[in-house]
């Protein structure tokens, strides 16, 4: 069984998704593209939070969840009507729950009336959308529509003593597609203490079809002993309607295990033999909100199944359901380290067949063929259990420019494209820090003032667009925004008060933009808690390139911004060159790669201070070499001998790295080393070979790094950096 902390952390897992649901929903409704389902989807989110939360008696968030719900209840009955105004409180009141679910996931005391002012807001809506309700209460009209028909136990011939009648006394009706269900339904004590309403799952089923309810009030005590945390009425009736039967049981899936449920598909009516005996008297049509008493279940005879059923009713029963499950993270990355060593393996393997005799070989390379596609399928459904879309990441960007509108005065919209697109979750994990500091510095630098995008003829709110694509073998994330664009003169002058650049340099508007990733540059006059503290952009590409990404810049005065994140889809596997230097073989990231070419003697020369210098199409590049770096031995006599892989830094500055050979392009599996040696500069991680023989990834950043140490006065002519032979 398991353990209270993971029913908490699964509760929490659900109340993200749940969360980012909400959030979807209430900004498709504010934009006019949400519709009635997406009202519903919004009520159930906060409602399954508010149930969730009951059962872990976390308090302050069940009493807020339930104001917050009962306001949206009113919005999708339309007794309170979809304004501006109304979408602004949903939407602050969103923003409030997630931090309630935050803090109690943490841990964190709840401060008294922590959330009272947004709570009253919402009672003040409720005030408008249901008079004489504005302490989130139920009046009358919460009962409208609902045919509830008390009847004594042991009145009919049913079980249980309920008589189930149409509502207009009629006959059965014609065969019209629609497909019959009985119903029972006897909730528990627990659906009251799981912060449950029966009355809100009644109204979910009456939106189905044809719902025809009789309540059992036999159940009822005197009215000094009620108690109200006990249930004491059950409901019992039919249903028509052309929907699946998964539709019903979605209305019972948050309370299927806190209730006593009974659905029968009827089977069709035969051919009448002869006139039907009225129905009993009834009494008069009751309103119950009261909910029902726990009562032993009965089965009927009949096709009954429970509520969890999955193979649907009759309209989806040919229709295979999507199922899921939740697999804590640890047990796919061992999955997925394993499928790894298989490729490995795999690899080894076709070393030895290929050294075998002719007529082994060919007995076994068909075996071989085979187990290699095996293989490739199985790594690429392994690693397609490791995608997670980037939306997770993207539902939280809404939030954070509302807040930003509402701290800077301006008027901000944001679009998102592409939340679908999958790519590793270790990426997405990692991708939320950098997101936000670009989305922070388009809102606080890029877009203009509503008045001053009204004086230069723009509309007055501004946009920022968030996309996401898969390009070939990496994923391009997006960040555009119509605003003015950087300010290159205020940029090469604030970097130059800050001593980031010579006083006489001259660069150009691509160079000058590019400043605004060095560290401790801004360009906010004074410090506030949107930008300006001298982090931010630098950030963003030490940790894209972290991730193996690279960050590009585009920038047009008085038209906008845009920046470009591109990411390799997995860091499980990486795409490579292998190199040579000497005995020694490495891999670099073809991420990293800008161009390779064998230099003439024409384009290389030796400067002061420097190992030298390449000539590329007018522009002078720094030669490293790997070997020094390194302390190996190269077996290349001069730079004509080698291989130069021309790279970028991390300000955007080439240089050469130069190699003894290329040995040809490699998908390789990648094998952490930090477990065993901890950080190595210079080094990524390390790979294996199918000839059993293990590689290191080089980390080019930190060889741009190691090579300006080395350059530095005073320094020692190696890098203090440990033999990297391999084996």
């Amino acid at each position: 069984m398991a353990s209270l902390d993971e029913l908490k952390r699964t509760f929490f897992d659900e109340c993200g998704e749940l969360l980012q649901d909400m959030e979807t929903g209430l900004t498709d409704l504010q934009d006019g593209s949400g519709s009635e389902d997406t009202v519903h989807a919004v009520f159930r989110a906060v409602h399954s939070i508010k149930g969730g939360a009951g059962i872990f008696g976390f308090e302050a968030l069940v009493e807020f969840a339930h104001v917050f719900e009962t306001v949206l209840d009113s919005v999708r009955h339309g007794t309170l009507h979809q304004t501006p105004e109304v979408f602004t409180v949903l939407l602050t009141s969103s923003d409030m729950l997630a931090d309630l679910v935050s803090m109690s996931r943490s841990g964190e005391a709840i401060p008294a009336g922590h959330a009272g002012e947004c709570r009253q807001a919402l009672e003040q809506l409720l005030g408008k959308g249901q008079p004489g309700s504005s302490n989130g209460g139920e009046d009358t009209g919460d009962f409208e529509g609902l045919d509830f028909k008390p009847v004594p136990a042991g009145g009919g011939d049913d079980d249980f003593g309920f008589t189930p009648v149409r509502s207009d006394g009629a006959d059965a009706p014609a065969d019209d597609g629609k497909q019959s269900y009985t119903i029972t339904f006897r909730p528990r004590p627990e659906m009251l203490r799981n912060a449950n309403e029966p009355l809100y799952i009644l109204r979910e089923l009456r939106g189905l079809g044809e719902l025809n309810l009789v309540a059992d009030l036999s159940g009822l005590p005197p009215l000094s002993d009620i108690q109200p945390d006990q249930p004491y009425v059950s409901w019992s009736g039919t249903l028509r309607t052309d929907a699946p039967r998964k539709a019903i049981d979605d209305v019972f899936e948050f309370v299927v295990g806190d209730c006593d449920l009974s659905i029968v598909e009827e089977e069709p009516p035969p051919p009448p033999a002869a006139e039907a005996a009225p129905p009993p008297e009834m009494h008069d049509d009751v309103a119950v909100a009261a909910p029902a008493a726990p009562v032993a279940e009965h089965k009927k005879p009949g096709r009954s199944q429970p509520a969890a059923d999955a193979e649907g009713g009759k309209g989806a029963a040919n229709k295979k359901q999507a199922t899921t499950t939740r697999v804590d993270l640890d047990k796919i990355d061992r999955v997925v380290n394993m499928v790894g060593e298989l490729i490995i393996a795999q690899a080894m393997l076709g070393q030895v067949v290929q050294g075998l005799s002719e007529e082994v070989n060919g007995r076994l390379s068909q075996v071989l063929d085979q187990t290699i596609h095996h293989t490739r399928e199985l790594k690429e459904s392994v690693m397609s259990m490791r995608a997670q879309p980037v939306g997770s990441v993207f539902q939280r960007m809404p939030r954070l420019v509302r807040e930003l509108s509402m701290k800077t005065g301006k008027k901000v919209r944001l679009e998102m494209t592409g939340e679908s697109t999958e790519v590793d979750r270790t990426i997405v994990e990692r991708l939320a820090d950098p997101l936000t500091h670009i989305i922070r510095n388009s809102a606080d630098h890029g877009i203009e003032s509503p008045e001053d995008r009204l004086a230069v003829g723009k509309s007055e709110e501004g946009t920022i667009h968030l996309s996401a694509a898969q390009r070939g073998g990496r994923i391009v994330i997006e960040v555009k925004d119509d605003g003015a664009g950087i300010n290159t003169e205020r940029v090469l002058r604030k970097a130059k008060e800050k001593n980031l650049v010579d006083q006489d340099v001259s660069l150009t508007d691509d160079e000058i933009c590019n400043l605004i990733f060095l560290p401790g540059f801004s360009t906010a006059d004074t410090v506030s808690d949107i930008s300006g503290r001298g982090v931010g952009m630098d950030v963003v590409r030490r940790n894209i390139q972290d991730l193996g990404g690279r960050v590009t810049l585009k920038s047009e005065r008085g038209k906008g911004m845009t920046i470009q994140l591109a990411l390799p889809l997995t860091l499980a596997v990486m795409d490579g060159m292998v190199i040579k230097v000497g005995e020694n073989i490495y891999v670099m990231p073809m991420s990293s790669i800008v161009e390779c070419l064998h230099p003439g003697s024409s384009e290389a020369y030796n400067l002061l201070n420097t190992r030298g210098m390449l000539k590329l199409r007018g522009e002078l590049v720094q030669l490293v070499y790997l070997s020094d770096l390194f302390d190996v031995k190269s077996n290349a006599r001069g730079i004509l001998e080698s291989v130069v892989i021309i790279t970028e830094a991390g300000d955007g500055a080439k240089f050469g790295l130069v190699v003894d050979e290329l040995c040809g392009h490699q998908q390789v599996v990648i094998k952490s080393i930090e477990d065993s040696y901890g950080q190595v500069p210079g080094i990524a991680a390390a790979t294996i070979f199918g000839n059993g023989k293990v590689a290191l990834i080089l980390d080019v950043e930190k060889l741009s790094e190691l090579s300006a140490e080395s350059m530095m006065p005073g320094s020692s002519a190696q890098p203090p950096v440990a033999s990297t032979t391999t084996h």
